[in-house]
């Protein structure tokens, strides 16, 4: 199977090279350095990395966080590189591949003259079948009724329902429209006018 997720990894320690660990991404509130930290955290550290979606244990995350922050910048870009350990590399594709995907134009596109990249058609199609199903898992998120189309690729309804809007796109585009990053998401946007819009607006993602 082709290691798409390891591409990524590999491109994006690459570019938070390139632009340096204080170059801001489109993580809110978060330079390079911050979303390196987050992702050594989430793959090395699974005492802190619950603390991701459980609220309770947030402050905890966010501490751990701010240590792996703090430590020197090559050490850190080195071990986000080198990926998960190794007990966990056969889920590294199918948990990792958006993640790195994401936060890979995270930090492209947060930076200036930036232009969408080409994505290898397997790539695109690994994409497309993970945003199929994380489409209706996030359905409660979309304040109207939503369909997917990626060319070459497929349809889904994301949600049922009127009013209703048509995103049309690359897959990697379309997922990320879906996981909050509207504004720099090249896709179609079709429907009514005040639905497109609300649908711009959403705080979106799973």
């Amino acid at each position: 199977m082709p290691g798409y997720a390891r591409s990524e990894r590999q491109a994006l320690a690459d570019h938070m090279v390139e632009v340096g660990p204080e170059a801001p991404t489109r993580c809110e509130g978060w330079t390079v350095r911050d979303l390196a930290a987050h992702l050594v955290l989430r793959e090395r550290r699974p005492d802190a990395a619950v603390g991701i979606l459980v609220g309770p244990l947030r402050g905890y995350a966010e501490g751990v966080q701010r240590q792996l922050a703090a430590r020197p910048w090559p050490e850190l870009v080195e071990e986000l590189r080198s990926g998960p350990p190794a007990f966990l590399r056969p889920l590294d594709e199918p948990v990792n591949l958006v993640e790195m995907f994401v936060h890979h134009e995270d930090v492209r596109r947060a930076q200036p003259q930036w232009d969408v990249r080409p994505i290898e058609p397997g790539e695109e199609r690994a994409l497309w079948k993970r945003l199929s199903v994380m489409a209706r898992l996030s359905r409660w998120r979309l304040p109207v009724g939503v369909t997917l189309e990626a060319p070459g690729c497929g349809r889904v309804e994301a949600r049922p329902g009127s009013p209703h809007v048509h995103l049309v796109g690359p897959p990697g585009e379309l997922l990320l429209f879906m996981l909050g990053r509207q504004d720099v998401a090249r896709v179609e946007v079709s429907g009514p006018p005040d639905a497109a819009e609300r649908l711009r607006t959403a705080r979106l993602g799973l």
